[in-house]
């Protein structure tokens, strides 16, 4: 596979692509990782809307703000890695429609865990304040906050795009990747310099709080190897979350080190970065949780206990027939 740098990034030729087996293989992979996260993260928003409990908590509405932009991520993220094997290339607005959203959704993760992070901050170092700072209210102005940082870290580029490349771009089927769309040299420039702002915010604001949750849970409770294993756990998560910001950098010097190994730099990275968090995220702030998983369970234990009665009453008027 040739590549060539355009703008100081590297950019694929269609020379030599993966093999049927090998693309059948790493799509049959991503789509069973998506189908699964996605069936756990709809099991929680189930759970979320069905119980008054979670709707009047600013810390599980800021989860399940989570969950619902992780399933969107992946989702989307999917189906492009799907077109990029299944079509290769697809026409320019659509595809502009899909990295936005994607792109959006993706940067939205790293900033709703600062944002649980902050919140958790407050519960249990200014505990007498929470209740007046952490309201519902806000908990939506924050997200609303999240969404409006996350788009305007690429709407930019789009405006960049519309203002530099000539008319027939956007008639024309393109391979859809943000590098390749948005390929002009003031993009990349800002999408790593908005990268290395956004990774210093978020990683000094999860610093600060987990380090002075730590030495408040070290001097309020007595299992303080418990509260000291689970922020190591959320720190574990939050190292992967940020792995977006570090991705793109990241892989340019692989690619430059390792030019034959394009496919597999770009699949690992894709699945380090992108699929492994979204893992991660239900278990580590979902399941893990007492009260949520108590719910998740009830839930579960109805579901089948429903789908038993079913097969009963299925099965009796068979047996009876049988016996007349």
């Amino acid at each position: 596979m040739n590549l060539s740098s355009v703008n100081g990034s590297f950019v694929v030729n269609a020379v030599e692509r993966d093999t049927f087996t090998t693309a059948v293989t790493k799509n049959v992979i991503v789509t069973v990782l998506c189908i699964s996260i996605n069936y756990i993260n709809s099991t929680l928003v189930h759970t979320f809307r069905k119980h008054q409990i979670f709707n009047s908590s600013p810390r599980y509405i800021l989860f399940i703000h989570l969950v619902i932009n992780d399933m969107m991520q992946l989702a989307l993220s999917t189906l492009l890695h799907i077109i990029s094997y299944a079509l290769y290339k697809i026409n320019v607005p659509f595809c502009l429609i899909l990295l936005i959203i994607t792109i959006t959704t993706t940067l939205n993760t790293p900033l709703n865990l600062a944002g649980m992070a902050v919140e958790c901050y407050i519960a249990i170092c200014i505990p007498l304040r929470h209740s007046q700072i952490c309201t519902v209210r806000n908990t939506y102005i924050l997200i609303g906050l999240i969404w409006a940082v996350s788009a305007l870290s690429i709407l930019p580029d789009l405006f960049i795009l519309l203002i530099t490349e000539p008319l027939q771009f956007f008639h024309s089927r393109a391979f859809c990747v943000r590098d390749m769309v948005f390929r002009g040299t003031y993009s990349l420039k800002k999408r790593d310099a908005s990268h290395i702002v956004c990774l210093v915010f978020v990683w000094l604001s999860l610093f600060y709080t987990h380090l002075r949750i730590v030495f408040t849970a070290k001097g309020a409770t007595a299992d303080f190897k418990k509260a000291r294993n689970t922020i190591l756990l959320h720190g574990f998560q939050l190292l992967l979350c940020m792995m977006v910001y570090v991705r793109p950098m990241f892989e340019q010097c692989l690619i430059y080190l390792l030019p034959q190994n394009y496919s597999t730099i770009r699949f690992s990275s894709y699945v380090i970065a992108q699929i492994l968090p979204r893992f991660v995220s239900p278990i580590v702030y979902g399941l893990r949780d007492q009260l949520f998983r108590r719910y998740v369970r009830r839930y579960l234990v109805c579901k089948v206990s429903t789908s038993n009665n079913q097969r009963k009453n299925v099965t009796v008027p068979r047996v009876m027939i049988k016996l007349k």
